[in-house]
């Protein structure tokens, strides 16, 4: 589970270094959401293939 955690927040720190830098004081905030964004996605995507 901790893989998981790890590969999303990878990706949704890769999607937000392309909207703000890294050393922002807002990037965690911007990465969390981000990472939410992604987890919701995948999950609706998963309910809507049944």
């Amino acid at each position: 589970m901790s893989f998981l955690a790890r590969l999303i927040l990878a990706v949704a720190g890769a999607i937000a270094a392309v909207f703000i830098a890294r050393e922002a004081p807002s990037f965690g905030i911007l990465q969390a959401f981000i990472g939410m964004l992604l987890i919701v996605a995948v999950v609706g995507a998963l309910a809507l293939r049944r």
